[in-house]
C-alpha cells in the first residue's frame, strides 16, 4: 500500500481521549462513522449532520489505514455538494484532496469513461456536449427525418430521451410505441439515429455518462472486476435522489467489496419529476442483505415544536423507512397557524409579521418565504415593494423579470403606445411569424431614414414591394391585430382584452403547444399576470405600477429577504420561514396527485417536511379561505396537511383586522344569497372559528351558521358556484365527494354547495 502523507494512529481509540474527528460526534454519527464493513444506510434526518458523518467516515478510513484515497469512490450530487466534501476533507486532514475520487455522478463517471471509451466506440478525448448542442443536434436529426419541429421542438424530444437514460432505456430497449406519438410517432428511431450520430461526433452527453459506464461494466466483466480491485469502499451522498441509471451504477460498482455507505433521507425525496426513485432508499435492505441501517435523529437546526409539526406530517406518509427528528435544545416557539381572507390578505400579513421581526433586530436575510408555485412570488414581490422590503427570488427571476411575462408586457405596451419600438421588436417574431433578422434590419433602417417609429414604418412598407408578399401579408395582419385591441381598449374590461391579446396573438397556444417542464409554469405565470391587471382601473395604470415596480426592484441590495420554491429550498435553512398557501389543490398540487395519485400525494407530503424543516426558530404556515387563481375566484379547503399538524405543536393565529367587504357586492346579489341563507361579506377569522367562507360569483360571503340546516346524503343533487351541478357519492361529517357533471369528481366542504332545487 501507498504510503500516507501523514500518520494517522492505526487504531484510535474509542473512549476517553479519541481523535478531535470522532470527539465532536453524538453515539448516532459516531456509529455511523465506525461502521465500516458492509453495507451501511445510514437515514440522516434533516439537519442531523449528514455531510459531518461523510467527511468524518471518510477520515476515518483513511486514519485506520482501512484504504488509500485511490481506493475509496466518493459520489454527490452537485459540484457545490462535492465542494464543500473535499474542503471540510482537507480541514480535517490539513492536506490536499486534488485528484481523489471525489466528485459528482457525471464527474466521477466521465473519468472511467475515459480510460474505457474505445469499449463503446468512443476515443478517450471525447466529448461532452451540453444542452445547446443537443438541442442542436436533435434539431439536425428532426430535419433529416422530416419531423415538423414547430409542432415537436428540439427541447421537447430531448426532455423524452434525457428521462429514457435516467431510466436507463437505450434505443435497443425500447418498442417503437413507447414514445406514443412523440415526433410523430417516430422518437424512438430519432432517438437511435441521435446515440449514432453522437459515436460519430466522438461525443456524449450527460446521460450516456452513466449509460456507457453500465454498457461497459455489464459487457466487460474484466473491466467491472479492475474497478471492485480499486474500490475498497464507496460512500454516497443523497441516496434517495438517484435515478435508475445512477442506482445500476452503483449496485455494478458495490457488488466487489461490499463495502458501500449509502446516506439520504427518504422523507427528503422531492424530486421524482426528474427521475428520483424514492424506491431505491427504501429497498436498500433488499439490494444489500445485511445492511446495518442507521437512523441520525438528534436535529441541530429546529426547535422541538418545528420539529413535531414536521414529523406529524411526514408520519401520514405510507412509503418510509421511518424515524422522529428530536432536540435537547431547551425553548423555542410553537409553529404559527393562520388563515387569511385572500392571497392578498395573506402576503399582507406575512410582509407585516417581516417588518415587526425587523424591527426587533432581525435580519432580512433570516427570513424566507417558501412557495409551493413559482406563480405565488407575484403577491408577496407586489407587497414587499409597497412596503419597501428588499427582497431577491432565488432560483429564477422576478415576477416581471420572467420572459414569458416580459413578452406579455411587451403587447400591452404597444397597444398603449404604438412608439414603443422596443416592445414591438420584442414580439414581432414572437410567436414565430417568419419575420427574420434581415426583415428587421430593412424596418430599423427604413424607420431611422424617417425618423418614426417601427410600428409606422412596417404600416408604411407592407403597401411597397421592399418586402417579399408572404412577409407583407403577416405583417398586415400583425399591425391589423394590434389596430383592433387598441380600438377596443375602453370597450371591453382591460383584463378580458389581455386575454384576447394573448390568445388571438398565438403567444398562449404557443406554449400549450410546448411540451417542455417549464411550458406548464409559464401559463400559469400568464394567468396570474392577468390576474394582477385586475387590480389597476386601466391597462396604461398597470404598466406604469410595473414600470416602479421594477425601478425599485433593480436598485435593491444588501439585506433582503428571500423568495424561493419549495423544491429550490432544498438544503438550505433560514432561521424564520413563511410558509404560505397550504391549501387543497395548490398544496398539496392537484396536478401532481391526478398524474401519480398516492406516489405524488406521499412526494408533496415530503415537499411540506422538507418546508417545515428548513426553520431553525421561527415557522409560520398560513392559508386563504379564498384564492384568486387564474382569472377566477375560489373558495379554498385548508391543506390535509394542517390537519395533520399535531394540535400541542401549533399556535393557531387570528386576523384580528377582519372587516367586512359590503363595498364589493350589489344589492341584487345580496337577495339571492339572502335567499340561499348567506349573509353578505365579514372576513372569516383562523379555521374552524366564526362563519365558514364561501365564494359565489366571483364575491365572497360567509354562511351565518357553521353547518348547513340540510345534512347532505349520497346520491343527492347539490350545485356549487364553480364546479356545477353534481351528485354527492361520499359524505364525511363537513366534507363531500361529489361527482360534478362537467367538472368530474372533487372534494368539497358542505358549506359550499347547496341543493339542486335551491339554486335557481
Amino acid at each position: 500500500m501507498e504510503s500516507l502523507p501523514f500518520a494517522p494512529r492505526p487504531n484510535p481509540p474509542t473512549q476517553a481521549g479519541a481523535a478531535p474527528y470522532l470527539a465532536q460526534l453524538n453515539d448516532m454519527q459516531r456509529l455511523a462513522v465506525e461502521s465500516l464493513d458492509g453495507p451501511v444506510l445510514v437515514l440522516a434526518g434533516a439537519g442531523t449532520g449528514k455531510t459531518r458523518v461523510l467527511t468524518t467516515r471518510l477520515v476515518h478510513l483513511l486514519s485506520t489505514r482501512r484504504a488509500h484515497p485511490s481506493q475509496i469512490l466518493s459520489v454527490t450530487f452537485t459540484n457545490k455538494a462535492a465542494r464543500e466534501m473535499k474542503d471540510r476533507v482537507s480541514l480535517l486532514l490539513g492536506m490536499p484532496v486534488e485528484g481523489w475520487w471525489l466528485g459528482t455522478f457525471h464527474a466521477l463517471a466521465a473519468r472511467l469513461l475515459r480510460r474505457h471509451a474505445e469499449l463503446v466506440g468512443l476515443k478517450s478525448n471525447f466529448t461532452i456536449l451540453d444542452t445547446d448542442d443537443q438541442i442542436r443536434l436533435i434539431k439536425q436529426q428532426l430535419e433529416a427525418l422530416r419531423i415538423d419541429d414547430k409542432k415537436w421542438p428540439a427541447r421537447v424530444v430531448l426532455g423524452v430521451i434525457e428521462r429514457w437514460k435516467d431510466r436507463a432505456l437505450t434505443p435497443d430497449k425500447l418498442a417503437a410505441g413507447d414514445g406514443g406519438d412523440v415526433a410523430g410517432g417516430r422518437v424512438v428511431e430519432l432517438y437511435r439515429e441521435y446515440q449514432a450520430r453522437l459515436r460519430a461526433l466522438n461525443a456524449c452527453d450527460f446521460g450516456d455518462l452513466l449509460l456507457h459506464n453500465i454498457a461497459i461494466f455489464q459487457q466487460h466483466p474484466d473491466v467491472l472486476a479492475e474497478q471492485h480491485r480499486r474500490f475498497k469502499y464507496l460512500l454516497v451522498d443523497e441516496y434517495q435522489d438517484t435515478n435508475v441509471a445512477q442506482y445500476l451504477w452503483l449496485r455494478l460498482l458495490a457488488q466487489g467489496q461490499n463495502n458501500v455507505c449509502c446516506v439520504g433521507d427518504d422523507d427528503q425525496s422531492i424530486y421524482g419529476w426528474r427521475g428520483a426513485e424514492v424506491g431505491n432508499i427504501l429497498r436498500f435492505e433488499t439490494d444489500f442483505p445485511g445492511a446495518k441501517v442507521i437512523r441520525l435523529e438528534q436535529n441541530y437546526r429546529s426547535t422541538s415544536h418545528i420539529l413535531a409539526a414536521a414529523s406529524g406530517v411526514i408520519a401520514h406518509n405510507q412509503g418510509r423507512l421511518g424515524k422522529t427528528l428530536w432536540t435537547d435544545a431547551p425553548g423555542g416557539e410553537k409553529v404559527r397557524l393562520f388563515s387569511a381572507w385572500d392571497g392578498e390578505e395573506e402576503a399582507r400579513l406575512v410582509g407585516d409579521e417581516i417588518e415587526t421581526l425587523q424591527r426587533a433586530g432581525r435580519s432580512l436575510k433570516d427570513m424566507a418565504v417558501l412557495v409551493r408555485a413559482g406563480w405565488q412570488t407575484r403577491e408577496f414581490e407586489e407587497r414587499f415593494l409597497q412596503l419597501g422590503l428588499p427582497y431577491r427570488v432565488i432560483g429564477g427571476p422576478r415576477f416581471y423579470e420572467r420572459m414569458e411575462i416580459r413578452d406579455a408586457l411587451a403587447y400591452f405596451r404597444v397597444i398603449v403606445q404604438p412608439d414603443d419600438d422596443l416592445a414591438f421588436e420584442r414580439i414581432i417574431n414572437t410567436p414565430k411569424r417568419g419575420i427574420g433578422d434581415a426583415t428587421i434590419q430593412t424596418l430599423h433602417a427604413y424607420a431611422r431614414a424617417n425618423a418614426i417609429p417601427l410600428t409606422e414604418a412596417v404600416l408604411r412598407l407592407v403597401d411597397t414591394d421592399e418586402l417579399k408578399p408572404k412577409l407583407r401579408a403577416t405583417l398586415r395582419a400583425l399591425m391589423g391585430d394590434f389596430g383592433r385591441w387598441r380600438d377596443q381598449v375602453g370597450r371591453i374590461r382591460h383584463t378580458e382584452l389581455a386575454r384576447i391579446v394573448l390568445d388571438e396573438s398565438g403567444y398562449t397556444a404557443m406554449w400549450q403547444a410546448d411540451k417542455s417542464p417549464e411550458a406548464e409554469g409559464r401559463l400559469d405565470n400568464l394567468k396570474e399576470l392577468v390576474d394582477a391587471l385586475d387590480e389597476f382601473e386601466t391597462l396604461e395604470g398597470f404598466l406604469e405600477h410595473v414600470s416602479l415596480v421594477m425601478d425599485v426592484a433593480d436598485n435593491a441590495d444588501g439585506d433582503m429577504a428571500t423568495l424561493m420554491t419549495l423544491h429550490g429550498a432544498k438544503g438550505l435553512e433560514f432561521p424564520v420561514v413563511f410558509l404560505p398557501g397550504w391549501e387543497e389543490g395548490l398544496f398539496p398540487n392537484q396536478r401532481a396527485m391526478d398524474e401519480s395519485g398516492i406516489a405524488g400525494l406521499e412526494e408533496e407530503r415530503r415537499l411540506a417536511y422538507v418546508g417545515i424543516t428548513r426553520a431553525r426558530e421561527r415557522a409560520y404556515i398560513s392559508h386563504a379561505a379564498n384564492r384568486r387563481m387564474f382569472g377566477s375566484w375560489a373558495a379554498a379547503i385548508p391543506s390535509r396537511f394542517v390537519e395533520e399538524l399535531p394540535e400541542a405543536d401549533v399556535e393557531r393565529m387570528h386576523d384580528a383586522t377582519a372587516h367586512t367587504h359590503q363595498d364589493r357586492f350589489s344589492s341584487g346579489f345580496d337577495a339571492w344569497t339572502h335567499s340561499h341563507g348567506l349573509s353578505r361579506a365579514v372576513k372569516s377569522p383562523a379555521r374552524g372559528v366564526g362563519e365558514r367562507p364561501v365564494v359565489l360569483d366571483g364575491r365572497a360571503y360567509v354562511t351565518e351558521r357553521k353547518r348547513p340546516e340540510v345534512a347532505y346524503r349520497n346520491g343527492e343533487r347539490v350545485f356549487h358556484q364553480k364546479f356545477g351541478y353534481g351528485t354527492i357519492v361520499w359524505v364525511d361529517n363537513d366534507k363531500l365527494e361529489i361527482d360534478f357533471d362537467a367538472a368530474g369528481r372533487k372534494k368539497v366542504m358542505d358549506s359550499f354547495v347547496v341543493p339542486a332545487d335551491k339554486a335557481s
